[in-house]
């Protein structure tokens, strides 16, 4: 899961990024405004951590520009201002969440895994299509109520297609949803049908349907 912190105070955001990059995500830093609206603007994430302060604009300007641009990024507003006026407004223009500074990094992680979860998965800890079970704490798979053991990319495409199910997704889009803005400086993308290939084996060897598809000339899609 991609997530990108909006934040300027260097220390916190190298904590947030290394405690949430042991939790499997994949993070992003923008610093300043200026950068963050860039980013919004070129890519696509689970969540978006939103310092309201910034030193070159108000965080709150991102989530309009969000609201107004119709994309479904999850926000978690984190900020040391905490009047009733500022959580409103920010829930109001459209962020999901609120937390205070100071906060514990590991409330931070359930809060991005909890907004995640509802809107990905509709709430659920647990995903199940036929014979396969997905458990979203403990990031485990299992087919037949045998694990099969997967690697952290593995993990995150399978997550990616359920979440995105019935949907065409380009070698591209899935480029940039594994290796975030380096997707761009790459020369292929053929580590992308890597891991697609390699979960496709897994999967199938462990009794899976096929419910993963390859549209040619487009992309894959996941069936269900």
């Amino acid at each position: 899961m991609r997530v990108l912190i909006i934040e300027d105070e260097a220390e916190l955001a190298d904590s947030i990024i290394a405690y949430l990059s042991t939790e499997n995500y994949s993070c992003e830093l923008a610093a300043t405004f200026a950068l963050a609206m860039q980013k919004i603007s070129a890519f696509d994430y689970d969540c978006i951590l939103l310092d309201i302060s910034l030193p070159d604009g108000n965080g709150l300007k991102i989530l309009e520009e969000l609201k107004y641009k119709d994309k479904q990024d999850g926000v978690i507003i984190i900020s040391a201002k905490d009047s009733i006026d500022d959580r409103i407004k920010g829930l109001q223009i459209g962020a999901d969440d609120y937390l205070v500074k100071p906060f514990h990094l590991s409330e931070l992680a359930a809060r991005v895994f909890s907004l995640i979860r509802r809107k990905k998965f509709g709430s659920a800890n647990i995903i199940k299509q036929g014979e396969l079970e997905i458990d979203l704490p403990a990031k485990s798979v299992s087919i037949n109520h045998q694990q099969v053991v997967l690697t952290r990319k593995e993990f995150d495409l399978l997550l990616y297609f359920v979440g995105n199910r019935n949907r065409v997704l380009s070698k591209s889009t899935l480029a940039e949803h594994l290796s975030g803005e380096l997707a761009d400086m790459l020369d292929n993308h053929d580590f992308v049908y890597a891991h697609i290939k390699n979960l496709k084996k897994k999967l199938n060897e462990a009794g899976c349907g096929q419910y993963l598809k390859t549209v040619y000339g487009t992309g894959y899609k996941w069936e269900g």
